[in-house]
């Protein structure tokens, strides 16, 4: 315990895990930890192009969960590797229902963070008969504002020389729109190329999800195979407004009624602002809403990590 505050549970393995075969060439990675015949749950990976992580099956009480977590498409153990053919919001969604049934789960508790909240918010906007509760982070529905603001203009007024180092493989005349100019470099033949807009896309990502720099987060998304991955696939989620309407998760909120849902965010969370949250706050009412006065973006900040745990055991009747 950290002055009073939950951590993550101990260290477990799946006891359960393989591959599903999706359709359009895909093969996604799924992983089964907990207690089979416990509470069913699914985790929601970030990014997206993200992956999961043994740490994210400690979010859950083993005893009293049963949770399923997957690496979506393109990403992690999933096949092929940084692939964005048949790769959508919509092709994820029902990737999930396909484990859903496969599991023998009738409803699940849906958790997810950063794109985890988005895809968790069209998961349950699409099949609210199968979502018994919801727990979500660091808030982030798709908006072209909340692009721009992480990828135009907007948090690089507070990291100027990681803004720097963003925007410096990218001539003038193109930095006008960056997720464009991305695009052309992260789809690009030649694998050099690739690479270094791979790294530096998910270094300025990495870097600035946290309150105070933390290597042990922001590590991983300097690896080549990781970058690759997480910001080709990000980068054609968010230069497709990921197939959504603008405002379309906030807009249909309502259909989240009878939902039960937690939501945890960040104050000073760079990569998806408060005001997203309160949007959503404000249009289903109905979830606690906790703002962490002080913490950034990532999961396991001190405070973010506290609240969605008690939220885990809350809906698993552990008070």
């Amino acid at each position: 315990m950290n002055n009073g505050l939950r951590e993550l549970y101990p260290e477990i393995e799946p006891f359960d895990s393989g591959m599903l075969e999706v359709g359009d060439g895909h093969q996604i990675y799924w992983e089964r930890s907990g207690t089979r015949g416990a509470k069913p749950a699914v985790f929601l990976h970030g990014g997206p192009g993200g992956g999961i992580s043994p740490k994210h099956r400690r979010l859950f009480d083993p005893e009293l969960y049963d949770v399923i977590l997957f690496d979506q498409r393109g990403c992690g153990h999933s096949t092929p590797h940084a692939e964005l053919e048949a790769n959508t919001t919509w092709h994820v969604v029902a990737d999930m229902e396909r484990l859903r049934e496969m599991a023998g789960f009738d409803r699940w508790l849906v958790f997810g963070g950063s794109w985890g909240s988005t895809l968790a918010l069209a998961y349950a906007q699409t099949h609210p008969e199968r979502v018994s509760e919801l727990v979500l982070r660091g808030i982030f529905t798709l908006r072209r504002e909340e692009i721009d603001w992480y990828y135009q203009r907007g948090a690089s007024q507070f990291f100027p020389e990681k803004w720097e180092r963003f925007v410096a493989l990218i001539p003038e005349e193109e930095r006008g729109n960056l997720v464009t100019a991305y695009r052309k470099r992260l789809t690009s033949d030649d694998p050099a190329v690739r690479i270094a807009a791979a790294k530096a896309w998910s270094l300025w990502e990495g870097e600035t999800i946290t309150l105070l720099p933390d290597p042990s987060t922001s590590g991983a998304f300097g690896k080549d195979e990781f970058a690759v991955a997480f910001a080709r696939i990000e980068n054609h989620y968010f230069i497709n407004g990921g197939w959504i309407e603008d405002g379309q998760l906030i807009r249909d909120a309502g259909k989240l009624k009878g939902i039960p849902g937690v939501i945890v965010q960040g104050r000073y969370d760079m990569a998806c602002p408060p005001a997203t949250s309160w949007a959503l706050h404000k249009a289903w009412p109905e979830a606690e809403y906790h703002l962490i006065e002080n913490a950034g973006h990532a999961y396991s900040e001190p405070g973010i990590l506290d609240r969605l745990i008690r939220a885990t055991d809350g809906f698993a009747g552990k008070r």
